[in-house]
């Protein structure tokens, strides 16, 4: 009777599993997901086409960012410290995009991945074999233990992980992830994008026997699992990661040709001037130039005429850019729409692209610079349907005339924006007296403070402050360091910042809700930097992520983006359809580049032995 009894314990005990389990079974098992249609790469795939199967894997690459750092915990990155540059080079993630696709993911600790037609949920099974560097194998536990230490301690993933419902363990490698609502095809993409953290290693004590904490910063050396381990570190300084010659998936195919140093090291420099010189002085290998001024003149040195240094550029075609003076609306000074477009009609971005930027620039029109995903034009056909439904809660011009930035070419011009610029002001409720912009409601003079931590931006601001003292406008420039720059961001405690961390992908999805959402705008390291409210975004947000198919997707994006830029929440700054880079020339690439990811340096890449002799020895 007592068999007989537990028997029928153990029968109903696994019947709590047979929903999940008997669920994951009937839907596709796949090998890789896309968000429209199905992935290029067929299962049996070697390696990604825009890799050398053959590099070497030798030799050292030496790159260098601009800043500093105190921790090597990502869970609460930007939120407690400020995170080691390179650190995910030693995790991995359950799935990998390939930068050939516009949309597309291929299993990494996951082996296989199957979803219902509703996209209620996801199931991911974790590859055999895959361990963590001490040899532990990697198993459920460690991804409902990441995501659970994710979603709790960091505010940005917090937001982003907001419609998972609950993770369910099906077995030591397989784990269902369901979903608060239906429908939402990004989910399981936004599931496979988990980093992987070891549970046991973090649950543990460190060599002192002080217990670990993921809520809080740590400068001891973390486990991963991935192709690489932080070999050394002097904080704030300096870093050392070391390619792991046992590493469990070198032979992946979506690991194959890539990962091909032995090292990769980080500089860390706190003044930008000096990051330049020392890149001059060989450093470093690689650089991105984003100042156009270092790009025209400051590398006119012998070793690029000799061709130990090469500039060049790479078209950036899986991205959209949105670089802004972003304005607090959280302070009553920005709340009324008028006051921001003041400051629009204000800048004299043809002047500044002239003198600052040797013409290299265009100006930013869109949220989705660069992609077919910007509105252009009056809204038409779809796009104009989702508009529509919206009329009385969008601004009015988004039917009758397409969003342009002002223009000074001419003396006339400039006179005639700040004209309006003023009449704009008074319509706020702000006049002058004497040559000072007061409140006619307090008295109060109109002061505002640009916050940076670049040097760089001075210049532009410093000819943008003349421009608005004339509308009696007292401006102050700030430049903090990084350190101070980022817990004020994270507060919200600015009037005017700029902000360059609003890429866009051609597939937009969740993400949009965290960075223009309603629910977005109050938490506290948020990316809604402006602090954004507004019930029509929220609604074509949502259209965003529900959409059925691409067409409907871009139709709803260009909706937003008109939207967006009509109610003049930023002030558009510049950008380029190109990535500007100089690099030592002591590598080897691939024949054929990704067709989304720009250079792919330096995974993609190699250290070239016949070319670093000719280059001669790093310094």
């Amino acid at each position: 009777m007592r068999v007989f009894r537990q028997l029928i314990i153990l029968a109903f005990s696994a019947a709590l599993l047979l929903p999940a389990q008997a669920q994951a079974q009937k839907d596709l098992l796949r090998h890789g997901l896309a968000l429209v249609g199905e992935p290029k790469l067929p299962k049996d795939f070697k390696h990604f086409d825009y890799v050398n199967p053959q590099a070497p894997k030798v030799g050292t690459v030496r790159l260098a960012t601009q800043g500093t750092f105190d921790s090597l915990n990502i869970v609460v990155a930007g939120v407690k410290g400020q995170v080691l540059g390179g650190i995910g080079l030693i995790y991995e993630s359950l799935m990998t995009s390939s930068q050939d696709e516009v949309d597309a993911m291929y299993g990494q600790l996951a082996e296989t991945v199957s979803y219902p037609d509703d996209y209620s949920g996801v199931t991911y099974t974790l590859r055999e074999g895959a361990k963590w560097h001490d040899g532990t194998p990697i198993t459920s536990d460690d991804v409902i233990f990441s995501f659970e230490a994710f979603k709790q301690y960091s505010p940005m993933y917090s937001s982003y992980y907001a419609n998972v419902d609950k993770v369910i363990k099906n077995g030591q490698r397989s784990i269902t992830f369901t979903f608060k609502e239906k429908g939402n095809r990004e989910l399981p993409f936004i599931v496979g994008q988990l980093t992987i953290l070891p549970k046991h290693w973090w649950e543990g004590a460190d060599a002192n026997g002080k217990k670990r904490d993921i809520s809080q910063t740590t400068l001891e050396i973390p486990l991963g699992s991935g192709p690489y381990k932080l070999k050394s570190f002097e904080t704030g300084r300096s870093a050392v990661f070391e390619r792991v010659e046992d590493y469990w998936g070198k032979d992946l195919p979506v690991n194959v040709g890539q990962y091909n140093f032995d090292e990769i090291r980080y500089e860390y420099y706190r003044d930008a001037t000096v990051l330049v010189e020392a890149f001059k002085a060989d450093k470093y290998d690689f650089r991105a130039e984003n100042i156009a001024r270092n790009w025209s003149t400051a590398y006119n040195f012998p070793a690029l005429e000799q061709g130990r240094v090469i500039k060049e550029e790479f078209a950036m075609r899986n991205i959209g850019i949105m670089q802004a003076s972003v304005f607090n609306l959280r302070r009553d000074k920005f709340k009324d729409e008028r006051v921001r477009r003041a400051f629009n009609l204000a800048f004299n971005f043809e002047e500044t692209n002239k003198n600052l930027f040797y013409g290299l620039y265009s100006r930013i029109n869109s949220y989705f610079f660069g992609t077919e995903l910007a509105s252009s034009g009056l809204p038409q056909g779809r796009e104009l349907e989702i508009l529509e439904s919206l009329r009385g809660q969008v601004p009015d011009s988004v039917f009758t005339a397409p969003y342009r930035n002002p223009v000074n070419a001419t003396a006339d011009q400039v006179r005639e924006n700040l004209r309006q610029a003023l009449g704009l002001l008074k319509e706020a409720g702000y006049e002058l007296k004497g040559r000072t912009l007061v409140s006619t409601k307090t008295g109060e003079p109109f002061k505002v403070e640009f916050l940076s931590d670049n040097a760089s931006f001075e210049a532009y601001a410093l000819t943008y402050k003349q421009a608005l003292e004339k509308l009696g406008i007292t401006v102050t420039i700030r430049t903090v360091d990084p350190a101070q720059y980022k817990n004020r961001t994270r507060n919200f405690d600015f009037d005017i910042l700029t902000a360059e961390n609003w890429v866009q992908t051609l597939s937009p999805g969740n993400e949009q809700r965290s960075y223009w959402g309603s629910a977005s705008a109050d938490e506290q390291g948020s990316r809604n930097l402006a602090g954004i409210k507004n019930p029509a975004i929220d609604t074509l947000i949502d259209k965003i992520v529900f959409a059925k198919d691409r067409d409907e997707l871009v139709a709803t994006t260009r909706a937003l983006d008109r939207v967006l830029m009509a109610n003049n929440y930023v002030m558009p700054q510049w950008s380029s359809a190109t990535s500007r880079t100089l690099r030592w020339n002591r590598f080897g690439r691939p024949d054929k580049l990704p067709n989304y990811g720009s250079s792919g340096f330096p995974i993609i890449w190699w250290y070239d032995n016949t070319l670093a002799e000719k280059t001669g020895a790093a310094r």
